[in-house]
């Protein structure tokens, strides 16, 4: 792969995806046996720049840096220039000054990673860009759902909930449908964009329908923070038609797998019997799978050449 920059689903193809997917098993591996890789990076500045708060991101990016061996900078924009009236251009100019290597960013506006790719030599990698995308959620999810059902292709894949103003469901949108998988997605009307059937997926307003012969089902909170209000009565209500429950799972196979890109609402999207459950949540994994993954997008970035335009 000869990839510059992750900004997006869009900018991958089957058969990058798959080796990107390869090379985060080696470091699921590698993880798993505690063993490090700190020659990969070292030399290699990466800088964290999140404009909205993050735990698993952020976390598993730092994680993944040190382990490969970077020297990693976490940004606090609360704290920089940023919150005294800095551009964000004015910003690229600092970081591009520092000549770092890799540059994480995560930004309440949709395409601010893309601007600040156009601007530093460093590679650039989108950490959720207002509500359009977040590419490495994707990865990590595919990769869990490969690990356990062998395959990410032919699946029948259900994602319920906040459609509209989810980052991850577009990526996961996007990469599904790309590599050949059935996407379904649940939720009322208000919260499922009138264009979605146009990236391949179907769409359904009731769970049982929705959910009917689902090999993985896959539940998104209500991102309040970029609603409008009147679009869900009360989160009570939300629950009782949408909420992922042990009952409503009935309506997906059998051996149907939870998912979850966290931070979980409890009693309002996911049911703690269905979120903790020992062999059908794969909630917990999800965040493992976290660190590999990015350590393979990191370790595929630092290969390429310096761009100097």
């Amino acid at each position: 792969m000869h990839l510059r920059h992750l900004l997006g689903i869009q900018g991958l193809n089957p058969v990058s995806v798959t080796a990107m997917l390869d090379l985060a098993e080696n470091y699921v591996l590698l993880n798993r046996s505690g063993k490090t890789q700190r020659d990969l990076l070292r030399g290699r500045t990466l800088i964290n720049l999140f404009f909205e708060d993050s735990t698993r991101t952020r976390t598993s990016f730092e994680l993944a840096g040190k382990r490969l061996g970077a020297d990693v900078i976490n940004m606090s924009v609360s704290t920089s220039s940023v919150s005294k009236g800095e551009t964000l251009l004015d910003t690229a100019a600092t970081l591009n000054a520092m000549n770092c290597d890799l540059l994480v960013v995560r930004h309440n506006q949709s395409g601010a990673p893309a601007l600040l790719a156009q601007k530093v030599d460093a590679a650039v990698i989108n950490a959720g860009d207002g509500m359009h995308e977040h590419p490495t959620q994707a990865l990590l999810d595919a990769l869990t759902i490969r690990r356990h059902k062998g395959r990410i292709a032919g699946l029948t894949i259900a994602i319920c909930g906040d459609i509209a103003h989810s980052r991850v469901a577009r990526s996961n949108l996007l990469l599904l449908t790309m590599m050949g998988n059935f996407v379904r997605v649940i939720g009322p009307p208000t919260l499922i964009p009138a264009e979605i059937a146009a990236l391949g997926v179907t769409v359904h307003h009731e769970m049982q329908e929705g959910l009917d012969g689902a090999d993985i089902v896959m539940a998104l909170r209500l991102q309040k923070e970029r609603m409008t209000k009147g679009l869900v009565p009360s989160a009570r209500e939300f629950f009782a038609f949408y909420g992922l429950s042990a009952e409503k799972l009935t309506f997906a196979k059998p051996d149907a797998l939870v998912m979850h890109p966290g931070p979980m609402n409890r009693g309002v999207e996911i049911d703690s019997e269905v979120a903790d459950h020992p062999t059908r949540s794969l909630i917990k994994e999800q965040v493992e799978m976290g660190v590999a993954v990015r350590m393979a997008v990191l370790d595929t970035l630092a290969r390429r050449p310096r761009w100097n335009g």
